[in-house]
């Protein structure tokens, strides 16, 4: 390098660095590619694991826990639900038990008998009645009924507190979901029955309600024209109660008290099948004297005499 005064007047001289590149070492590339190989080979694995779980496969059977199969049962696919029942035997309640959707239902078919309504203490021994189950519900804050209620027509409640109705007149059960049905006027002009309740099932389409919880289920529905009176054995919300009336095929449904509310049904060789909790019946001040029934008697002219 040549001195600093190496150079002429008329020069001028620049002093500083030239900037070097990196170039990284050997082993810091081998690093690098390891790191990229294992995240790549990270991904893959993943992707495989998404895959297999997404795959069907056939479990392996196992002796003493073996796979539950829960099918929909027999009844979804038949016209209708209860059997053929010869029209001059004696009043009776055909029960059916099924499956659907995983859910255990109890399916109540009155056979030979007439539905009315009920208001205040029913007679448990009263050999007449094949079926009974609480209708409306009680207002928790005067005791009265819940929505509009018609027995043998006279008006006993006014309101619309739930959209569902169920209707009986001239001995035809009508059941549906409206905010106003000219079926209330009519069944006080004909000396009918009505009272309203939580809307499940509208023409096949599923409806919705508010309270979330779960408890034992129980609707009276309309199937093809078929009457049934629908539990669920297990405590289920509204919504996975209403998904499977649907499912069993049902037009239109609403609901009956459910939980422990009291009711039974006779058989065909007389033996009574009770739901709910009889022992609310022996309560210090016994049920309101507004509680409402659905039920079925045995059709004239075959009482029991």
């Amino acid at each position: 390098m040549k001195e600093f005064d190496d150079i002429r007047d008329d020069q001028i001289r620049v002093i500083g660095y030239t900037k070097s590149k990196w170039v990284p070492s050997s082993n810091l590339k081998r690093y690098l590619i390891s790191a990229i190989i294992i995240i790549v080979l990270g991904i893959l694995i993943v992707v495989l694991v998404k895959i297999r779980q997404s795959t069907l496969y056939e479990p392996e059977p196992a002796l003493f826990e073996p796979e539950v199969a829960y099918i929909t049962s027999e009844p979804v696919d038949k016209g209708w639900i209860g059997s053929e029942i010869d029209s001059t035997a004696a009043g009776f309640t055909e029960i059916v038990d099924t499956t659907i959707n995983d859910i255990p239902l109890r399916i109540y078919i009155p056979h030979n008998a007439q539905m009315t309504l009920h208001l205040g203490k029913l007679d448990k021994s009263d050999p007449e009645i094949i079926f009974a189950a609480q209708a409306a519900d009680v207002r928790a804050d005067n005791g009265g009924i819940v929505g509009a209620f018609v027995l043998k027509g006279e008006q006993k409640s006014r309101g619309l507190a739930k959209r569902g109705y169920c209707a009986i007149i001239d001995d035809k059960i009508s059941i549906g979901v409206a905010e106003n049905t000219p079926l209330f006027e009519e069944s006080t002009a004909k000396g009918g029955y009505f009272f309203r309740q939580y809307p499940l099932v509208d023409n096949g389409l599923l409806v919705d309600n508010e309270p979330k919880g779960k408890s034992i289920r129980r609707a009276i529905c309309d199937r093809k024209g078929e009457i049934l009176v629908v539990e669920s054995l297990t405590q289920e919300s509204f919504h996975d109660f209403a998904q499977v009336l649907v499912d069993l095929g049902v037009d239109n449904a609403i609901y009956l008290v459910g939980s422990n509310a009291f009711g039974w049904a006779v058989s065909e060789d007389g033996t009574h099948h009770k739901f709910g909790d009889e022992n609310i019946l022996k309560g210090r001040r016994g049920l309101p004297k507004n509680t409402s029934y659905v039920v079925w008697r045995k059709r004239p002219p075959y009482k029991i005499k």
